[in-house]
């Protein structure tokens, strides 16, 4: 089994989700010459106030117009 997992902000629609896992399935099974059906994609979210920049989350930034 090939597991890959994505960290990203959160915020994208179920559709745009689904067709990265749709994309990332496929060219891993390609590139790494791996069945498709031994692939899984796990998407982790994380919220602004917890993805840091800079010494600062980007809640912060957000809040300070930076």
């Amino acid at each position: 089994m090939l597991v890959l997992k994505v960290t990203m902000l959160e915020g994208r629609s179920q559709s745009q989700k689904e067709d990265l896992i749709q994309l990332l399935s496929q060219t891993a099974s390609r590139e790494l010459e791996y069945p498709l059906e031994e692939i899984r994609v796990v998407i982790y979210e994380v919220s602004r106030s917890q993805w840091g920049v800079a010494g600062r989350s980007l809640a912060c930034q957000d809040r300070r117009g930076q």
